[in-house]
C-alpha cells in the first residue's frame, strides 16, 4: 500500500524533535557528524542542517546514489560491491569509513538500501546503516521496513540513523 504525503507530517515533526535531542547531545559532547547516504538521498543531511542552532556539528554530507559514486567519492571497493552487493552491511560500513576519512567529523553514518521497489531478488525496505567514530567504535544495523513506501522508509531510516548516533554518544560517554 502506497503512503500518501498527507500521512507524513506528524512523523516529520516527531523526527525533527528527535533530531534536535540528538544534535543537542552532539553539541554537548563536542562531536561532529558526516553523512554518506544512498537510498535516503541526503534526507539525513538535510534534516541535520535544517534545524537552527546546530550548524556547528554538521561537517559534510555525501550523497552517493550510484555505485560509481560510492567508489569515487567514498573509496568503497568496487570488488566489495560486486561480491557483497551494494545493499549490505559491508558497503554501509565502507561508506561510513569513507565519509569519516574524507572529513573532519568525529562520527560518520553510512546508509544504503532499497527504499522502494528494486530488482526481482531485492527486498523492498531493506536498509543497512553503519555508524563509526574516530576511536573505531562501530555500530551496524540491518533494518527491514517492508513495503512502507519510499517516503516512510526514508524517514524510518533517518530515525534509525539518529538512534545510532545517540547510542554511539552514550557508549562514548560510558567509556569516559
Amino acid at each position: 500500500m502506497a503512503v500518501s504525503t498527507n500521512d507524513l507530517p506528524d512523523e516529520v515533526q516527531e523526527l525533527e524533535g528527535f533530531a534536535k535531542k540528538v544534535l543537542g547531545c552532539l553539541v554537548s559532547s563536542g562531536g561532529t557528524i558526516a553523512t554518506a547516504e544512498s537510498c535516503t538521498g541526503g534526507l539525513l543531511a538535510s534534516l541535520l542542517t535544517d534545524l537552527e542552532g546546530f550548524g556547528s556539528v554538521f561537517d559534510r554530507g555525501f550523497v552517493t546514489y550510484a555505485e560509481k559514486a560510492k567508489v569515487e567519492m567514498l573509496g568503497v571497493p568496487a570488488t566489495m560491491i560486486a561480491q557483497r552487493g551494494v545493499v549490505s552491511s559491508a558497503v554501509a560500513r565502507a561508506m561510513a569509513e569513507g565519509a569519516l576519512h574524507r572529513s573532519s567529523a568525529t562520527i560518520a553514518i553510512g546508509i544504503t538500501g532499497f527504499a522502494g521497489p528494486a530488482g526481482p531478488r531485492d527486498e523492498e525496505g531493506l536498509v543497512h546503516i553503519a555508524a563509526i567514530d574516530r576511536q573505531s567504535m562501530v555500530i551496524l544495523r540491518e533494518c527491514h521496513f517492508g513495503r512502507a513506501g519510499r517516503d516512510r522508509v526514508r524517514m524510518r531510516t533517518a530515525r534509525a540513523a539518529l538512534e545510532m548516533i545517540g547510542e554511539m554518544l552514550e557508549r562514548r560517554q560510558a567509556q569516559g
